[in-house]
């Protein structure tokens, strides 16, 4: 009787064991469970209050306008007079008849190079740039690390532009005729075309695709007592050596005249008219695109390779003008009355700069107001370097400036 009682207490604390055991196990689990989902609940919230944060961040400095400015380097020292200044992918390329230098946004030197010219006048893409001596016959080519060619030309030089890949192209003045040169980095020559004023035109400007495969030239001529214009694109890949003068493509515009055109990022080019602008898409054969057409006169244009603006004379006193900012698309961005009396506006670094003789206006890509007031000296040239920094080029010096 007493073994059977040991028997069955040892049976029973058995399975009290397995119990405790199983309940054991199970509680870990559960635990372990719920352990997981408090981090990944915890690890959501985080990353919750991250993204609202930098969202409040962001709509901050979209929304925050600036009142004044404080000047981080001074440059008195500085040739205003015959010494002009453009942004240079970050940098800041200075030129003047006498040589060329690349200097720092701290307005320290890294190269500097000599030449002589009367009258140069630059034209830069991304890490490329030419000077051309406006009427003169000299061509000089350079990257961030200085010269890379050198051209002598055959006539006289009415306008220059350079690609993303350093190739440049140049309208000639022949007399007569007008020639459109098309050059290699190191200026050797790589092809040239004829024009007569009534076949195909008198080019009035050139652009050239970002790998130099492109060049687009817009010209002008009379069609009876219309003006018309033509926009062509000539290839100089294999796709274009079949074709009359390499034109792969080229459009006419009856009553309308098309002063400037432009090569944007991801293969789009565009052409400002005086009525509005159209779009070309297109690696080696462009075609037309969308086209956007106002009634009011345009007084102002202004582009980079995000965004086009217009800019109309408004009949209200109160607002003098109006802007329209559309993406490469074609899509409207915003459109905006305004009474800033500006002489220049351009798009630096994402922004809308308007500046006269006296006042500066920043605008960013919204069209919200920065920073408006004024500049104690005469404003030669204003554009933006890097975030929230500006070069100021004024009569009396050069001045980068903050704002605050």
């Amino acid at each position: 009787m007493r073994k059977h009682k040991k028997k069955k207490l040892a049976a029973e604390k058995a399975r009290l064991a397995r119990e405790q055991g199983s309940t054991g196990r199970e509680y870990g689990e559960n635990s372990h469970n719920g352990y997981k989902r408090s981090v990944v609940k915890k690890t959501v919230l985080i990353a919750a209050v991250l993204v609202a944060a930098v969202t409040a961040v962001a709509v901050y400095v979209e929304k925050r306008s600036y009142h004044n400015y404080k000047i981080v380097k001074s440059s008195e020292q500085e040739d205003v007079v015959s010494t002009s200044y453009v942004e240079m992918n970050g940098d800041i390329l200075r030129y003047s008849p006498d040589g060329v230098s690349l200097v720092s946004d701290s307005m320290d030197t890294i190269w500097s190079e000599t030449y002589q010219m009367q009258n140069p006048v630059a034209d830069v893409k991304g890490n490329r740039a030419v000077i051309a001596d406006k009427d003169g016959t000299t061509l000089e080519i350079y990257d961030k690390s200085g010269k890379t060619g050198s051209v002598t030309t055959s006539y006289s030089i009415i306008k220059a532009r350079v690609s993303k890949s350093g190739l440049v192209a140049a309208i000639l003045d022949g007399g007569d005729d007008t020639w459109i040169d098309f050059y290699s980095t190191d200026g050797s020559l790589i092809a040239e075309n004829q024009t007569k004023v009534d076949d195909p035109g008198y080019p009035l400007d050139v652009a050239i695709s970002d790998d130099g495969v492109i060049m687009m030239v817009t010209y002008q001529f009379v069609d009876g007592n219309d003006t018309t214009s033509y926009v062509a694109f000539y290839n100089f890949g294999d796709v274009g050596q079949n074709e009359d003068d390499r034109i792969v493509s080229g459009y006419k515009y009856e009553g309308v005249v098309i002063p400037q055109i432009q090569y944007l990022e991801k293969g789009r080019a565009v052409a400002l008219k005086d009525n509005g602008f159209t779009l070309y898409q297109g690696s080696q054969i462009p075609k037309e695109g969308k086209t956007v057409e106002v009634e009011k006169e345009i007084v102002s244009t202004f582009f980079d390779d995000d965004m086009i603006g217009l800019v109309f004379k408004n009949d209200s006193k109160d607002k003098q003008y109006t802007m329209e900012v559309y993406s490469t698309d074609g899509n409207l961005k915003f459109k905006q009355n305004f009474n800033i009396p500006y002489t220049t506006i351009k798009l630096s670094g994402g922004n809308i700069l308007m500046y006269n003789s006296s006042q500066i206006c920043v605008m960013n890509s919204r069209g919200v107001q920065k920073y408006m007031g004024s500049v104690d000296g005469t404003i030669k040239d204003f554009f933006k370097i890097g975030w929230n920094r500006y070069l100021l080029v004024l009569d009396s010096g050069v001045d980068v400036i903050k704002l605050g």
